[in-house]
């Protein structure tokens, strides 16, 4: 399916589900974006806070290459869903995931109409990507795979278990290549 143009299905989607309170002054609360084709582990997401100039940043991002080959359907579910994120944050001002609040919006949603579910979890075909490091924690040894190197990772269950639960320095985790 060739990329469609966000704003319509938002306004379209506002109006069926959210009574237009995700408008004001007729504006979107957020902004709306296709990735620019590197987001390939999630379908979408939606996030708030500043930018790197001070203003604040409020947007839906969805993920071209995973949406873009899948029927209309997904785009739908997937935008209703970051909707939905959005509702909670900027409408009802309350800080959740997938808690009650957008648990209720969501299974309303379903309730209303037919053609696509909103769910909790996406499970579109997601490309696998090989390991290319292996984190491995000097203290009990356990190896994780790894896409790229991270700073500052340390082993969970050793800081759990060593330092109740504080991260620490002893529980490092250091990045060997993985094998071929």
């Amino acid at each position: 399916m060739p990329l469609e143009p966000l704003l319509p299905l938002f306004h379209r989607l506002n109006r069926e589900h959210f009574d237009l309170s995700l408008l004001r002054d007729g504006r979107p609360l957020v902004d709306l974006r296709w990735s620019d084709g590197r987001l390939t582990r999630t379908a979408g997401f939606y996030r708030r806070g500043r930018r790197s100039d001070g203003r604040e940043l409020c947007e839906i991002v969805l993920s071209r290459p995973l949406l873009e080959p899948l029927p209309r359907q997904a785009l739908l579910s997937t935008l209703c869903h970051e909707m939905i994120h959005a509702w909670v944050d900027r409408v009802l001002a309350v800080r959740e995931v997938h808690g009650p609040h957008f648990r209720a919006c969501m299974e309303a949603i379903n309730r209303r109409q037919v053609e696509f579910e909103v769910s909790l979890r996406h499970r579109y075909p997601v490309p696998v990507e090989a390991a290319r490091w292996i984190a491995r924690c000097p203290r009990c040894g356990l190896g994780s795979p790894y896409r790229r190197r991270r700073q500052g990772l340390a082993c969970r269950a050793c800081c759990q278990r060593l330092h109740g639960g504080q991260w620490h320095s002893s529980c490092l985790l250091v990045f060997e290549p993985a094998a071929a």
